[in-house]
C-alpha cells in the first residue's frame, strides 16, 4: 500500500488526475504505437467470407498432412513439456542437414537457435545489434515489423529505397554506403523481399557483407522467402554462403512461407559463432523455447517438404504471371514483376493515399490488399498484394481490382 502511496506521489507531479496518472509511466515510443498499414485494412473485414483477402503473407493452403501428422504423434506420445530454448536437438540437426542439402554448407550446430518465431529471431538480432539512438539502415521498400523493432529499442531506421528501374527493382550500393553515419550499427536486407519481389545477387550481398566489415557493422539477412525464385537459381542466394561464422552476420528464416505453417509461429536463426549461451537466455527470456510438439512437425517439413515446396512454387509462378498480365496492361498500373516472395507491388498511377484507396477497394469490391505507404517513405502511391491463393479466387480479385480502377478517374 505504500509503495502504491508513493507512485501517486510521485505522480501528482506531472499530471491531474488518476486517469492520467496511471499512463505517465508509459514509455511514449510505446504510446505512438499504431497498427501497421496490413491490420489498418484487414481489421475492418477479417472473417468475411465475401472478401478475397490478398492481405496478409500467407496462402490459403493448410500445411500438409504429413507435418500435422508428425506434430499429432508427438502430442500422443506425450511431447509437451519444455524443450531446450534453443530449439530440440533433433530440429537443430534437421536444418543442419537442410542447409547443407541447399547451399553445400556445413554449419556449427551450435550457430543455429530456434526460438520461437521467425518474428522473434528478428527481435533477437536486433537485441543483439542495437542500442538506443543507434541507427539501423534498412532497405526499402521494407517489411513494416522491421522498423518497429528497431523503434522499440531505441533506436533509429535509416531507409534506403530501391530504385525502379524500366524492368526490375535495384539496389544502388552507392547510396548504402553513403547512409552509413557514426551511429549506423546494422544493415537489414530483406530477399527475397517483401513487397517487391527483388532478390539481391550474390554479388550484391558481397557488396553489402564488404560494406559492413569496412565499418564494423552487423547485417540481418531475412531469407524467410529463400525458396520463391521465379527467375535464377532456387534457392536464392544466401548470406551464409559468403559470411565467415565468427562475423556478426544473422540469418533469419521460417517454416511459415516454404510449408505453409503461418499459424505454428516457427523460425530460426544463424547467428556468429560464440553467442549459442546468449541465445539460449534471449530465447528462455523471450519465450522459454519453442512450442514442443511443433518442432516434430518441422522436423517433418524439413525431411519430406521438398515435392511440397516444389509444388507451392510452382503454382505461386504460375499466380505471378498471372497477375503481370493482368496488372502489368492496365493503363492507371505500372508493375515491376515480381522476380521472387509471392508478393505484387503495384504503383496505381495518380494515386496519393494508399490507405483511402485500400479502403474503398475492400468496400466495394470485397478485395483486401496493403497499403503502400507502410511499407517505407516513397510507397503512398503503391499497394501490396499477396498472389499465393487459389488461381480461381486470384483471377476473381484481379478482375474486381481491375473494375475498380476503370470506373476511378482519380485513384485515391
Amino acid at each position: 500500500m505504500a509503495l502504491v502511496i508513493l507512485c501517486r506521489q510521485r505522480l501528482t507531479a506531472t499530471a491531474c488526475d488518476w486517469g492520467a496518472l496511471v499512463l505517465t509511466p508509459i514509455r511514449p515510443v510505446v504510446r505512438r504505437l499504431e497498427l501497421s498499414a496490413i491490420m489498418r485494412v484487414a481489421i475492418q473485414a477479417l472473417g468475411d467470407p465475401e472478401v478475397v483477402p490478398l492481405w496478409f503473407g500467407e496462402s490459403d493452403l493448410p500445411t500438409p498432412s504429413f507435418i500435422r501428422d508428425a506434430a499429432k504423434r508427438a502430442l500422443d506420445e506425450g511431447r509437451t513439456f519444455y524443450s531446450f530454448a534453443r530449439g530440440h536437438r533433433p530440429l537443430r540437426e534437421a536444418l543442419l542437414a537442410y542447409h547443407r542439402r541447399l547451399y553445400g554448407i556445413d554449419l556449427d550446430p551450435d550457430r543455429v537457435t530456434v526460438p520461437g518465431s521467425t518474428m522473434l529471431t528478428v527481435v533477437i538480432a536486433c537485441l543483439c545489434t542495437v542500442e538506443r539512438d543507434d541507427e539501423v539502415i534498412l532497405i526499402s521498400p521494407y517489411w513494416p515489423n522491421i522498423r518497429t523493432v528497431v523503434q522499440l529499442l531505441g533506436g533509429r531506421p535509416v531507409e534506403v529505397r530501391l530504385e525502379e528501374g524500366p524492368e526490375q527493382w535495384w539496389l544502388d550500393l552507392d547510396r548504402v554506403a553513403q547512409a552509413i553515419g557514426p551511429r549506423t550499427r546494422a544493415i537489414y536486407v530483406n530477399s527475397p523481399a517483401n513487397p517487391t519481389g527483388w532478390i539481391a545477387s550474390r554479388d550484391e550481398l558481397a557488396a553489402l557483407l564488404e560494406l559492413c566489415r569496412r565499418h564494423g557493422l552487423a547485417l540481418i539477412a531475412d531469407e524467410v522467402y529463400h525458396r520463391f525464385v521465379y527467375e535464377g537459381r532456387d534457392p536464392a542466394p544466401s548470406l551464409l554462403e559468403l559470411a565467415d561464422p565468427e562475423e556478426p552476420a544473422f540469418v533469419l528464416n521460417g517454416f511459415s512461407k516454404s510449408f505453409a505453417m503461418t499459424g505454428w509461429r516457427l523460425g530460426w536463426l544463424v547467428h556468429p559463432r560464440g553467442l549459442a549461451e546468449p541465445m539460449a537466455v534471449l530465447a528462455e527470456v523471450l519465450n522459454t523455447g519453442a512450442t514442443s510438439f511443433a518442432q516434430y512437425g518441422a522436423i517433418a517439413a524439413l525431411e519430406q517438404g521438398e515435392d511440397f515446396v516444389s509444388a507451392f512454387v510452382a503454382r505461386c509462378r504460375r499466380n505471378r504471371d498471372l497477375v503481370v498480365e493482368r496488372l502489368g496492361g492496365h493503363p492507371r498500373v505500372r508493375l515491376l514483376p515480381p522476380r521472387g516472395a509471392f508478393y505484387a507491388f503495384p504503383q496505381i498511377r495518380g494515386l496519393g493515399d494508399s490507405l483511402a484507396f485500400c479502403r474503398r477497394l475492400l468496400a466495394e469490391e470485397k478485395v483486401g490488399t496493403a497499403a503502400g505507404y507502410g511499407f517505407g517513405a516513397g510507397n503512398a502511391g503503391h499497394i501490396r498484394l499477396c498472389f499465393a491463393i487459389a488461381s480461381e479466387r486470384l483471377e476473381q480479385a484481379l478482375e474486381r481490382l481491375c473494375a475498380f480502377l476503370d470506373r476511378m478517374p482519380e485513384a485515391g
